[in-house]
């Protein structure tokens, strides 16, 4: 057993008081793999990451100069009395940043940087071309970017239909939908009448010279316009020299979209500009996004986009063939060609092991699961041979089957016994027991966490009862008691097609909770979270967003429209809906909190509303509403923070000087309902706003429903950008389970408890249960052995990942599935069911 480290080995922690954390003091021992745990909102990343690393972060940038500084991404200055003993500090969280579409996992690894140096120096030539630099491999660079679609590999434009899709309408009724409906597309549409085209009529009956000139032409004329007038009485008021209300100037649409898309500071106005857009493969590079010289050079007979097209799994192996090959000669450029072969070996051999093989190189980083994003992070760092540094790390087993679990512990004991130390915040009990050193916040979240309840050795937990971890690491596993459910029928798909899904069959049976298992890259997300919904949205007539993309924030052209492929054999039977609930966040803005995405909000407005104070001043629900104009701040608009820009530092927020954070006028503050300000009642936890809307029963329940889920601990107007991927996800199931819809539903969920705590994942079974209870179906892509095993079927995908993956290799109850010899997931199954014995026939 690990022995306990000399003060001197450790990181010690004084007086932090970083969001929830009371005033915390806590030893960390350095050079060991140290787990801080605790339920979900107990301060683990307050302490692991917004104090430790950022203190970390903010040493470091003290070294810099004022100017750098601002290059970085910095966090917030923790609150906390003092750290000592604390080495530089790497953070590896799952958070993509701000990644754009060209990042790949090959840029990301910085495989790709070795790959074109090999093409460059040790790939095969055709005769005339002469050696090309590394740099003119990059689709990303001016020297190696295809000429044509700048290295995008696509040509994105609009046409015609796309500018006006019902050409049945005339220019006044908005036959040109590319345009703005505000005032800029009426001025457009005033500039076309004094220029005497005829708006009224059909787009379809005006002469194509015309239709041609309004979309694409590249002329910006400037017409004076006399808004309300036809084109005779606009010449005859120039004639007769009467002064235009103002001077417009003219966009054609293919014009005005290309513009919107490449210069609008709104996402909103870029986004509506892409919708009339469409995209073609360039027909110079083909897709592969290189200049043609590039294209001609080879290595093992494949150009380098080819190449990179493979899966990290194939490119180990043909680089190992080519190791193995005599060398061509003995000049540098064969030594140097060797050499980037055995570090591309070396490089990606760590990547295999994390279980990331089936990974195309030049798979976009946007694609990837945040669990993928952060082992490939891992595998780059322990091959940077680091030495005494701090890794903190943000749950590495999210997104992981316990097969893969393994392969990660070995990584993590590789980074450790290279001389570095490690702080995993981290729920899954089979890393948890590796742990040579644990921290354990809480007991419960919020304001009622924020406490160490134990730091030290692993066995010692065992005598903390107030620790939430504890019965998950040391009770004995119980069986489960309730009866596995019968499937009411059952919904036929065939011939579904997405990534390594190949016309695969389905049988879901209903009426039932279903979870998807199977090793990462089986296929789990695939199925459940893209091809089931986007099938099921298409035959019941939803619209549903799968775009994998979502989170990309750069300002890149829509990807090329793909979509899963699929049939409903024999009709949805008893669905009458299906709703997606997925970890995305409930808003993008700090104006979206769990008050207003449950419709609670609205009912709260209405109190205050009919209080006598606020019907002698007449102030309506919209009066306490801050995003309406009349009651919120003038100052911060509503938001309770303004940006204070700092010169050579990065912009920060602080408390509106006006409002003082509370986002409203102070005569609306001075309304009460029940000695509570509007203002005071977005502070409130859900616990707190528990009891004191108790005699109100719509809020009462919507509440309950929240606490229930374990959602007790956030404040009503908690910002949506402070809110975990969990935590969302967990807000969306209260709300519908508020909705008490009517009819059979059929509830899909990726990866549920995905960043939960086992306390919290009791939570929320009870919650996807209480849904089957009331007949509905839940279906669940999941890693998580005892939420598969309290399931009533179990569809394990497999046996691989990748194109080694996306079969069904065994389906059935969970005693069924446990007992299957083909399965990766059985073994890990049988911790929590007794397989059903064989039949020997």
């Amino acid at each position: 057993m690990s022995q306990t480290p000399s003060p001197h080995e450790m990181i010690r922690v004084r007086g932090a008081r970083e969001h929830n954390l009371e005033n915390v003091n806590v030893d960390l021992p350095r050079d060991k793999l140290v787990v801080v745990t605790g339920v979900s909102g107990s301060g683990k990343s307050s302490l692991a990451f917004g104090t430790i690393y950022a203190e970390a972060q903010r040493r470091y940038l003290e070294s810099v100069s004022p100017y750098a500084r601002r290059l970085f991404d910095q966090m917030p200055v923790p609150v906390v009395a003092s750290i000592d003993g604390l080495p530089p500090a790497v953070a590896l969280q799952q958070q993509r940043g701000g990644s754009s579409s060209r990042s790949s996992v090959g840029s990301l690894t910085t495989l790709s940087n070795l790959l074109r140096m090999l093409y460059s120096r040790a790939g095969t030539y055709p005769p005339g071309l002469s050696r090309l630099e590394a740099e003119s491999f990059s689709p990303n660079t001016p020297m190696g970017a295809c000429p044509k679609c700048h290295g995008l590999g696509r040509i994105y434009d609009v046409t015609e239909k796309t500018l006006v899709p019902d050409d049945s309408l005339s220019i006044r009724d908005r036959a040109v939908a590319a345009w703005p409906t505000a005032w800029q597309g009426q001025n457009f549409r005033d500039i076309l009448i004094t220029r005497g085209v005829d708006v009224d009529c059909p787009w379809r009956d005006l002469p194509k010279k015309t239709r041609d000139w309004i979309l694409f032409t590249e002329e910006t004329p400037t017409e004076p316009v006399y808004p309300g007038r036809t084109h005779a009485q606009v010449v005859d008021a120039i004639k007769r020299g009467i002064p235009a209300d103002y001077n417009g100037t003219f966009s054609g649409a293919r014009r005005y979209v290309l513009h919107t898309f490449t210069q609008s500071q709104s996402e909103k106005m870029r986004k509506r500009a892409a919708s009339f857009m469409v995209s073609a493969p360039c027909p110079v590079c083909h897709g592969q996004r290189l200049n043609p010289d590039a294209l001609r050079v080879t290595f093992d007979e494949l150009n380098i986009a080819d190449f990179s097209n493979r899966t990290l799994e194939d490119i180990a192996a043909s680089l190992r063939t080519s190791a193995k090959a005599p060398a061509n000669g003995k000049d540098a450029t064969a030594v140097a060609a060797r050499g980037m072969v055995e570090a591309m070996i070396e490089r990606i051999d760590v990547l295999l092991d994390l279980g990331l093989g089936y990974l195309q190189l030049d798979r976009g980083v946007q694609t990837l699961s945040p669990g993928e994003y952060q082992r490939l992070r891992l595998g780059t760092q322990i091959r940077s041979n680091l030495f005494g540094v701090v890794y903190v790390l943000d749950e590495p087993s999210s997104g992981l089957h316990p097969a893969d679990t393994q392969a990660l512990l070995r990584a993590l004991d590789g980074l450790r016994d290279a001389g570095n130390s490690l702080i995993v915040v981290e729920h899954n009990p089979d890393v948890i027991r590796r742990a040579e050193w644990l921290v354990d916040v809480g007991p419960d979240a919020g304001e009622r966490g924020g406490r160490i309840l134990y730091s030290g050795l692993p066995d010692g937990l065992q005598n903390v009862k107030e620790s939430r971890t504890r019965p998950y690491l040391f009770d004995t596993v119980q069986p489960r008691t309730t009866p596995v459910r019968k499937p009411t029928g059952t919904l036929e798909l065939t011939d579904i097609c997405w990534n390594n899904l190949d016309h695969l069959a389905l049988t879901l049976p209903l009426g039932v909770l279903v979870s998807v298992t199977g090793v990462s890259g089986s296929g789990k997300s695939s199925l459940v979270g893209q091809a089931l919904v986007s099938i099921m949205a298409r035959t019941l007539g939803q619209k549903v967003d799968i775009d994998p993309d979502d989170d990309s924030t750069d300002d890149a052209p829509p990807p090329e429209h793909r979509e899963p492929t699929g049939n409903v054999s024999g009709g949805t039977g008893p669905i009458k809906r299906m709703v997606m609930i997925d970890q995305k966040p409930i808003g993008r803005t700090p104006r979206s909190n769990p008050a207003t995405y449950t419709g609670l909000f609205d009912t709260i407005r209405r109190l205050f509303a009919e209080t006598p104070e606020a019907k002698k001043r007449r102030f309506d629900a919209g009066w306490f509403s801050f995003n309406v104009a009349k009651g919120r701040c003038p100052r911060c608009e509503g938001v309770g923070t303004v940006d204070v820009e700092l010169l050579f530092l990065p912009t920060v927020q602080t408390p509106c000087p006006v409002c003082h954070g509370s986002r409203y006028k102070p005569e609306v503050l001075e309304v009460l309902w029940n000695g509570h300000s509007i203002a005071d009642v977005l502070g409130l936890s859900i616990d707190d706003a528990c009891d004191i809307f108790a005699d109100v029963p719509v809020l009462a329940r919507g509440f309950d429903t929240l606490r229930r889920g374990g959602l007790g601990y956030l404040r009503l107007g908690q910002p949506a950008t402070e809110l975990s991927g969990g935590e969302a996800q967990r807000i969306k199931l209260a709300t519908e389970l508020q909705k008490q819809r009517n009819g059979h539903i059929l509830y899909v969920l990726d990866e549920p408890t995905t960043g939960l705590h086992p306390a919290d994942v009791d939570r929320l079974m009870l919650q996807l249960q209480a849904l089957v209870d009331q007949g509905n179906t839940v279906v669940l892509a999941e890693h998580d052995m005892r939420v598969a095993a309290a399931s009533d079927w179990i569809i394990d995908l497999g046996p691989g990942a990748g194109r080694k993956g996306g079969r069904i290799v065994a389906s059935g109850t969970p005693e069924t599935v446990a007992a299957s010899e083909h399965s990766v997931t059985a073994p890990f199954l049988r911790r929590y069911v007794h397989p059903e014995p064989q039949d020997a026939g």
